[in-house]
């Protein structure tokens, strides 16, 4: 699902990583991260897609929202249990959105 986004400017946190093997409780982790997020201030929206690569992009209202979310409590036993046990390789990127644009198909179109 494509996350729904105010007009800009807003912030996206890019995670891409690479998984160990094995679900080690990786996918229950993940859905409570995403609820848990849900519930931050700030918090806008996210997206996420997994193959060999994962790429998550949350977005958020402002870079004070992303700092109150990695310093979340449980966030951070998540990262901690990413790091030991489910991530081969990550990388956090964080930008600025200063425009963007969508197109959707209307029903009748197909």
């Amino acid at each position: 699902m494509i996350a729904k986004t105010p007009k800009p400017p807003y912030y996206a946190v890019i995670f891409s990583s690479v998984r160990t093997e094995g679900d080690n409780g990786y996918a229950a982790m993940s859905d409570r991260m995403v609820e848990l997020a849900k519930q931050q201030d700030g918090f806008i929206g996210v997206e996420s897609a997994r193959n060999e690569l994962g790429i998550t992009v949350s977005y958020w209202r402002d870079l004070d929202s992303i700092r109150k979310w990695k310093e979340n409590a449980e966030h951070t036993v998540a990262r901690e249990k990413g790091r030991r046990d489910w991530y081969q390789s990550f990388k956090t990127r964080i930008a600025k959105i200063e425009r963007d644009y969508d197109f959707e198909r209307n029903s009748d179109e197909q």
